[in-house]
Parts: C-alpha cells; structure tokens; sequence
C-alpha cells in the first residue's frame, strides 16, 4: 500500500503520536493501551508514578503495515524525552548521573507476559560506573547493566535467552552459590563481559552503546512483538483482535534493586483466586519487578512487607483503597520501592477466577459502588460454566505428594509431561496432560493451553503461570516447593506421605492438582458435584445460613439476569428425565424435542419393518405399532414440562440410520451363503440399505422429506403428540404442544404437511372434546429457508433456527468431518477466530437469521422465534439473538443458566446502552 493510500500515513502529520503521562486518562485505552491509560489516571490521581509518556497504538499500526515509524515520531518522541530529562534534572545515559528509562509494551486488553519490556535502557559502559557514584551501590550497577544486556539481547536482538542463563549459572557453581544476589560486583562485572561476548558472537555486532540507538531500537522491538507467534496465539485464545496494536511506556526507572530497604511487588485489593478482601500479593526484596512475575526467586507475602517497612506498607494501603475506589473494582498494582521510597508502576482491572468474579460483583453491590446492572457486565457465562465444573471427592483415600498456592481453582487430573511440546503432542492424540514446569514464561503458552492443568514449583499468585491460568480458567497450583522438578530428567521427586522416603512421578505418571486448596496428589481423585450445579438442581438453597457464599453470590446475579431478560431459555430436551432436570435448572419449556432418539434401542426392529414394508397392510402395521410407544413418550414429556411449551420436532434422520451397518450387513450375508442358510429378512434388509445409500446423506432424503415419501409417517407422529396432550388435559394437565418440521425449503413442502397434519389433530380434538391449541411452525435450517422466510411465515406459527444445519449448509461444511480434518489448521492459521459451530458467524449465517426474522415478521407479526441449535447455549451467539430479536434460545440442559445469564447480560447492556 502506497503512503498516498495508507489511512494511517496519510493522515499521520496530523496525529498526535506521543503523550505524556500528565496528558492522558483511563478512558483512552484505545490510543493509549492500558497500561498507559492507567498510568496517565494514576498521575491525575497524584499517586506517586515515575514520570514518563507513552508511544500511541496509532503509531504500532502504521509500523506494522509500513515497516517503519511514522515520519513525525522520532521528532515527538525527542520533544517528550527532553520533556522527561528536564523534570528529572538528567539527561538519558550520561555518563556521571544518567537517567534509565523502562521501555513497555502495552495493549488494551491485558496480555500477560505476551509483548516485550526492557529495563534499564541508557546504560552503558560509559555510565555503569556513574550510576555506581551516584547510587552508591557498585554491585547495584552492574547488576542493572547484566539485566539490561540480557534483555536486550533477548528481547530486541533475538539472543536466544538460555545462553544468558547458562553464563549465570557458571557463576555462581564458580563461586560456588546457589541465588543471584549472592553474586558481588566483581562477579557482575565479568558476567556483562560475558554478555557482551554473547551478543557479539550470535549477531555479529556489538551490544549498542549510544542510549537513544537502545530506547528507538526496543520501541520497535515492542510493536514487533505484537505478531509473535506466542501474542498471536494469545489474542486468537482471548479473543481479542488482531488489528488494535500495542502502545509503548517510556518510563524513568526506579530499582527495587538498591539492598535491602528497596523492592518490588505486585498486590490485589482483593484475592483474585477467592475474591475476599484483605492483602492480597507478593513482595520480593532487592529485585527488579520482572523478578516477581518469572517466578524466577520465590516472593514474601504482601503482608510481610508491614514488617519490613511499615511507611511504605502504609502508603501502599491507602493508594490500593484509593484505586478500588476510583475503578470499582479489583485492582492490580505493580509497585517498586526505592531506598524506601513508593512508586507506583501500573494498575490495572485485575483478571480474577469464576469464583473472585461473581463474589467481587455482588460484593462491590453491597458497598454502593455499583448497581446490579454492572454488577452482571462483571460476570459472564463463560466463568459460571466453569463453577459448575465437578471438584474432587475430600473423602476420598488419596497421595498427597505436596501443597502449593492455590492461583486457580478448578480440579484436573492428566497425565505429567514437563515441556509445552509434549503438552500439545499428547492432547493432540486425545490425551489429559498435568503441565509441570518450575516456572512458565511465555514461550509455554501452547502446552497451558493444551493441559488440563499447570503445576510450577516456583512462583506465587501473581507469576506467570497463575496470572494467565486464571486469565484462561485453567486449574493451576504454583511454588510448590517441596517438589523438586528436573525438567531434563522429566520426573517429579517429593517426600512420601509417611516421611521416611521419596515418591518419584515420571512423565506419563497421572496425577490431580486442586486449584482451590493448592493440594498436589498421586494417581486420580474422584470428583464430586459442583456445589453451584447442585443449587442450580435445587439440593441447596442460596438462602439457607450453611450455604456458600459463591453459592449465594451465583444466586443474586442469576436471579437479577432473570428480572431482566428479554430472552426466555428453553432446553433440548428427548426424554422425561432430561426434561425435569431441564426444568429444574431454570428451563422455561423444551425447544427442541428430537423423535428420532425414540426410534433407537429395541425400537429399531419396528423402524426396520416400516422400511421394509411392500404394501400399505404392511406399513400401517408398523405405524400402527409405533403409535402408542411415541404417544407413551409425550405423555411423560408433557407431564414433565406440564404448562410449558414442547416443541417436537418431527423425524429428521436419513432412514439408513436405522438400518444395519451396510458393510457389517454385506459380510454377513456372505457367509450366510457361504453356509446355504441365508436369511431372507437380511437379504431384504440388506436391498434396502443397498436402496437408501446416499453419497451425501445429510443433504438427501431426511426431514419433511421423509414425510413427503413415507405414507403415514408424519401422521402417525402428530397423531401421537395429539392423543397424548389430549390424554394429559383429560388428567387435568396443561399440556402446550408445538409441532415442528424439519428441513423444509419451500412454503409448498410445509403446506402439504400441515394439511394433513391439520386433518389429523381435528380427528383428535374430535374425539376428546377438547381444543388441543396445537400450534405448527418449521425449523429454519437451509439458506433457501431463510432467504424465503416471508413467503413460509403464511404457513408457519413459529420458527426455530437449527443453526447446526445452517451452518453446515451456508458454509458447505460437513460438520462430523471439517472439525476433525483442517479446523485446527484454519484455527492456527487465524482465518477462524473460533468455530462457526461453536460461535455462531454474524456476518453470513447470522444475515440469514436477521433475514428471516425481519421476512417472517413482516408476514405474520405474532410469530414466535427461537433458536435450537448449539449456538442456543453459546453465550456469545446469545447476545446475538437478542440483539436481532428472537423470543427466546434451547440448549442442552446443563447449559441453561448459561444462557439465562447472557440473555439477562444482553438485556442489561442494551439497557445501558439505551439510557447512554
């Protein structure tokens, strides 16, 4: 693309690339990314915040398509760093007293760990020893300058990071100690030397000594790491899109490094992993803050730093009151002190488990900060799915092999494997798998996503591992540190229940990690029912005192999501048992009923004998045969969802999958013959599978085709829901039969079917004496359908979309197949952001729904809308729906308070959004 047609170079002479900290707010998380919109916040604020600016997201997309910075930002960013130079009373880099700078990445939406940083940037050998003066420290100065070479190197000169780490460790096994800090400055110093060489020797040239050539270099480095494979992976697993860009945070440094009196942290107004408030995070003395978050060095808790410097632990209070209050709601805060002095180095809304999420919004209700409406934007059915997870069975005999800190709940089981390559091998190949590291970093970001669960030895709630477990949902227990992992050995080693020995777990060892209570165990543990699923089945009450509190908190944003709703939520639903749990997780009817699952088991034979069939005797017999089974059926149904509607949708399967498998079927009529004692019934059998064989049988003879083909078949169905509603209104009952008709293409199939079964439910009603107000719509499963929706409303009471086969059809998937064969590839690749069958695709499948809704009420404004495919229970698709007006969705029973959060989530946001 030329500069001339390029939307942001032409239009970057008139773009503001830069801003300062001073000039921004919290609402510009667009241009400024988060991370600098919440440091601008925290200045107006007057919280004590390193001065600095920050590099717009305008400015990484012009980089990103061009290949280069904007014309006008090297001039910008030299106005604000002499801006920061002049506050600061030093220049960048100079030799006696120079000023370092911190160069951050920053998106809108937090990515953690995913994008680059590098400390310490000005450094030099020309000005090591003046921070070394100036500090006071001389160990202090060359510890920073090794940290800024090897972050340098890794990050912006693309050095691979483990040549840096294996020098370290020759130090320290030279000097014979086991932690960095017990390195002296002397020792430093020849690290850098060797740092130094490291650069040299894997990039040929010389690690930069000029400080602006190092700040402009890992400004590009940091719009460059915005397309790492690891970020994208990221973003497509978050689904945040690929076009925002990542803003940069140039800010002068200050060093939790400088001994004992100085430090870093990172605190919680509340606990993430619970959602109780008290002090909540980790302390780490003498480092520098990505010490925290690599786990590389296990932190103190918060609330030791009391003890360690009351003055600062004081301040710090306050500012975390302060920020919850302004944001309302948990913060995250990354802080440093410096010779005891406070500074605060970013905030942010904190990423929290299911649990914090729904315990946190009811209780920021309870303190007026926000009102129930927000309170359910907080929440979403994505993390109330994940509370009604099974947790393991307490009683259960179990091996315990340690404890570490719980950082995200849930309860996995798989099988240990100690790199992210393994990870993904085996779950590929449908294995569970435990990811064990003693740290994760970034670069494990496709085994966190392939395991069931991650369990690091090092690290606290706010490292790596457990920052992005919880940001995924994934069961994690971190710093166990009475297991000793070896990552080249591939094994585990911890101390055996009863003390005198040691318990080896290799890899391929199944073993269950409890997020909630950080318990590590040998072998599986049972599960148990989620005590928010058993509310929701109503063996607990959320009133009751003895009940959990999460328990209560689901309770009040369910029943709020229920006042407020627009969307009623109906269930796929086949049998009676299925039926009354349905009802009992808040269904308010069945929207779909499948007959075919009524025609399996010892049923099979009848269905046989109908497609064998030579003469109408033959067939009605079978019919005849059918009739009262089907109606047995609906009456238990109805019964089940008495005053509810039903709707039953009528046999939609091609027939030869009723029939015996054709090639198990072949070879046992050949060696029936082989033998000279073939049976005729499997001869005819077999014609007849020979007979309805489709090359492409979701497309063939199924659905109203079926009736149309079949004498007497769709009869015998309304017949059945007909006599059956008849029976439950003589028992006194309230049945709402709603008859559906599968596949249809055009008004005329539907008008012949209705005909008859119009006849049918007169002869019924007849008979009882009784107004059945049996009601006859269609599913809306093929594109032609929707495209004629208008034209099938005059004969069509209601719709339900069957999204399942409209996809299928718009996109010319086959659904058994496509997800199996190239899905994963279309994932990686980023042409789907997710399934189409799992998230319903706005822009084709859903203009067809919108299509037909608008078509449909144009002819008969009373008609009713549904969906039942799977999207019904997706609580993206959800939004969807509300938003192009269906009356309500049908999903498998366990997903209905799913649904019935997100319809109440929609309707609370089209609230907002109207009174905005």
């Amino acid at each position: 693309m030329s500069e001339t047609t390029n939307p942001h170079v032409a239009a970057a002479e008139q773009r503001k690339f830069v801003y300062d900290f001073t000039e921004g707010n919290k609402d510009l998380k667009d241009l400024l990314g988060g991370k600098g919109a919440n440091l601008a916040e925290m200045t107006n604020l007057g919280l004590p915040v390193p001065p600095g600016f920050t590099i717009t997201t305008e400015a990484c997309k012009v980089y990103l398509e061009t290949g280069a910075e904007p014309p006008a930002l090297r001039d910008e960013v030299s106005a604000h760093l002499a801006a920061l130079e002049a506050t600061m009373g030093k220049k960048l880099g100079q030799a006696d007293d120079p000023l370092l700078v911190s160069v951050r990445s920053g998106a809108k939406f937090s990515m953690p760990g995913m994008m680059d940083t590098v400390l310490n940037i000005g450094l030099s050998d020309a000005s090591v020893a003046g921070l070394a003066q100036q500090s006071g420290d001389e160990r202090f100065a060359w510890d920073s300058y090794r940290r800024l070479i090897q972050m340098f190197g890794k990050t912006v000169l693309g050095v691979d990071g483990d040549l840096f780490e294996e020098a370290i460790e020759e130090a320290k096994r030279a000097k014979g100690v086991t932690v960095d800090i017990d390195l002296d400055a002397g020792d430093l110093r020849r690290i850098v030397e060797r740092f130094k060489g490291i650069v040299r020797e894997e990039t040929g040239r010389s690690f930069p000594q000029d400080p602006r050539e190092q700040m402009d270099l890992a400004v590009c480095a940091v719009f460059d790491s915005w397309n790492t494979d690891r970020a994208k992976l990221y973003r497509r697993q978050e689904r945040i899109p690929g076009d925002l860009g990542t803003a940069v945070n140039v800010c002068s440094m200050v060093f939790g490094n400088l001994g004992p009196d100085s430090g870093t942290g990172v605190a919680f107004t509340r606990d993430p992993a619970s959602g109780q408030q008290g002090v909540y995070g980790d302390y780490l003395q003498n480092a520098q803050g990505e010490d925290v978050v690599a786990g590389i060095r296990n932190t103190v808790p918060l609330a030791d730093l009391e003890q360690l410097d009351k003055k600062s632990y004081d301040q710090l209070m306050e500012i975390m009151e302060t920020l919850e209050t302004h944001y309302k709601d948990l913060c995250d805060i990354e802080f440093t002190i410096e010779r005891g002095q406070l500074w605060m180095l970013q905030t942010r809304v904190g990423k929290r488990t299911a649990g914090a999420a729904f315990r946190i919004a009811t209780q920021l209700v309870d303190q007026g900060l926000i009102d129930e409406a927000e309170a359910l934007q907080r929440v979403n059915g994505a993390q109330l799915a994940q509370l009604m997870f099974p947790r393991f069975d307490e009683t259960a005999a179990s091996e315990q092999l340690g404890r570490g800190i719980a950082a995200s709940p849930g309860a996995a089981v798989g099988k240990a494997v100690f790199d992210s390559y393994t990870a993904v091998k085996w779950s590929r190949s449908g294995e569970k798998v435990i990811l064990i590291r003693r740290e994760t970093n970034p670069d494990d970001l496709n085994g966190m996503i392939a395991a069931e669960g991650i369990l690091t030895s090092r690290g606290g709630k706010t490292s790596h591992a457990a920052v992005v477990a919880r940001g995924m949902g994934k069961t994690c227990v971190c710093g166990a540190e009475e297991l000793e992992v070896d990552t080249k050995k591939r094994c585990l080693t911890a101390m055996s229940p009863d003390g005198k020995g040691r318990v080896v777990v290799e890899e391929g060892d199944v073993i269950s990690i409890d997020g909630s209570n950080g318990r590590v165990y040998l072998g599986e543990v049972p599960v148990v029912p989620s005590p928010v699923v058993e509310y929701f089945e109503g063996r607990m009450h959320a009133g009751a005192e003895d009940a959990d509190d999460l328990v209560k908190a689901v309770h009040r944003v369910m029943a709020y999501a229920d006042r407020v709703r627009r969307l009623r939520v109906r269930a796929n639903a086949d049998n009676a048992e299925d039926a009354a749990r349905a009802r009992r997780f808040g269904a308010q009817g069945i929207g779909l009923c499948r007959t075919e699952h009524m025609f399996l088991g010892e049923r099979r034979e009848l269905v046989e004998r109908l497609i064998l069939a030579d003469t109408d005797e033959e067939r009605d017999a079978s019919l005849n045969a059918l009739l009262p089974l089907q109606k047995a059926d609906f009456v238990e149904l109805f019964e089940a969802m008495d005053g509810l509607p039903v709707t039953v949708r009528l046999l939609d399967p091609p027939l030869h999958e009723f029939l015996p498998d054709i090639t198990e079927l072949s070879v046992r009529v050949a060696l029936a013959e082989a033998r000279k004692d073939s049976n005729e019934n499997d001869l005819r059998l077999l014609q007849a599978v020979h007979k309805l064989h489709e090359q492409n049988p979701m497309l063939g003879l199924r659905g109203v085709r079926l009736g149309l083909v079949i004498p007497g078949l769709f009869a015998m169905q309304v017949r059945a829901i007909a006599e059956a509603a008849a029976e439950r209104r003589t028992a006194n009952g309230d049945p709402r039969a709603e008859i559906m008709i599968p596949l249809v293409g055009t008004v005329q199939e539907l008008e012949f079917v209705r005909e008859e079964a119009e006849r049918v439910i007169a002869e019924v009603e007849a008979a009882a004496g009784a107004d059945l107000k049996l009601t006859i719509g269609t599913m809306i499963e093929l594109p032609r359908a929707a495209l004629t929706a208008g034209q099938i409303a005059e004969a069509a009471e209601f719709f339900s979309f069957g999204t399942n086969d409209l996809t299928q059809t718009v996109w010319g998937f086959s659904r058994d197949d496509v997800e199996a064969s190239f899905f994963t590839a279309y994932l990686e690749k980023g042409i789907f952001g997710v399934s189409p069958f799992e998230t319903i695709d706005r822009d084709g499948v859903g203009s067809l729904v919108r299509n037909a809704v608008e078509a449909g009420r144009a002819t008969r404004p009373d008609i009713k809308l549904g969906v039942c495919g799977e999207h019904g229970g997706d609580p993206e698709s959800v939004h969807f729906f509300h938003e192009v007006g269906l009356d309500y969705v049908s999903c498998s029973p366990f997903r209905i308070p799913v649904a019935r959060l997100e319809a109440g989530r929609a309707a609370a946001e089209s609230l907002g959004s109207d009174s905005r």
